[in-house]
């Protein structure tokens, strides 16, 4: 990522509650992902555990994208406009 995509990001972190929220959850989806990569066994219900926060941690990172998408685009015509 690019320092302006970088800078935005954390502006949106700051300033942005759906995306501070989304941002939480994938960071707590991430957490967990790797105590359960940590184990050296996974049983049945911790594989499709892990499974399932590997989707949920995707969608979460692509509705993080849209918004920063949306942002740069929003700032892209304010400026070309302006």
């Amino acid at each position: 990522m690019n320092e302006q995509s970088e800078s935005l990001k954390e502006l949106l972190l700051q300033t942005d509650e759906q995306f501070h929220r989304l941002a939480t959850q994938h960071h707590d989806l991430d957490h967990r992902l790797n105590e359960l990569a940590a184990k050296h066994y996974l049983s049945d219900p911790e594989h499709f555990e892990e499974v399932r926060l590997k989707k949920e941690k995707l969608h979460l990172k692509d509705q993080m994208e849209d918004i920063l998408r949306r942002r740069r685009d929003h700032a892209t015509d304010d400026h070309v406009h302006g």
